[in-house]
């Protein structure tokens, strides 16, 4: 199998993955669908490396992490579209879904990622250190606090949800 298949292969299988991790970051479906354009692409940049990577899907989830945090610090980042016009169908719970996910864009962008990584993608305390660059006390921490703020502004939604 040549490269470009190997990748095409990875990215078929991988890209819906990519994507609605960057929407939890984002909660933009179609900066989503940039970020993980953008990822895929420097992916298949550097594809000869990243196949001697340990772990394939962490090396493209650490690539999507860093241009959604390059973003951030762009200026343009602050731009605001009129709003969601697409979002996949779910499952599960969709107003307890669009809860968390409006709590989780009122967290700071390294502290979604923090909480993403760790509970939505199941990172190891350790591997969110590494993807992030940080030392494993600030993650754990920020760990800490984001969820009591995640729990704070949950319990103030249900109490708005009541009280209205």
């Amino acid at each position: 199998m040549t490269d470009d298949e190997e990748f095409a292969e990875f990215a078929n299988a991988h890209a819906e993955r990519l994507r609605n991790t960057a929407f939890m970051l984002c909660r933009d479906w179609h900066l989503a669908q940039d970020l993980t354009q953008t990822a895929l692409t420097k992916l298949f940049l550097s594809w000869r490396r990243a196949v001697q990577a340990e772990n394939l899907t962490a090396y493209a989830q650490k690539i999507l992490l860093r241009a959604y945090l390059d973003h951030r610090r762009r200026r343009s980042s602050t731009e605001s579209t009129p709003g969601v016009l697409h979002e996949p169908a779910y499952r599960e719970n969709p107003e307890l879904r669009l809860t968390m996910l409006d709590a989780l864009g009122r967290l700071s962008a390294r502290d979604r990622a923090i909480v993403i990584l760790r509970y939505f993608e199941d990172y190891s305390v350790d591997q969110v250190a590494d993807v992030l660059e940080l030392p494993v006390s600030v993650v754990k921490s920020q760990t800490r606090r984001s969820l009591t703020k995640l729990r704070e502004l949950l319990a103030a939604d249900q109490l708005a949800l009541f009280a209205g």
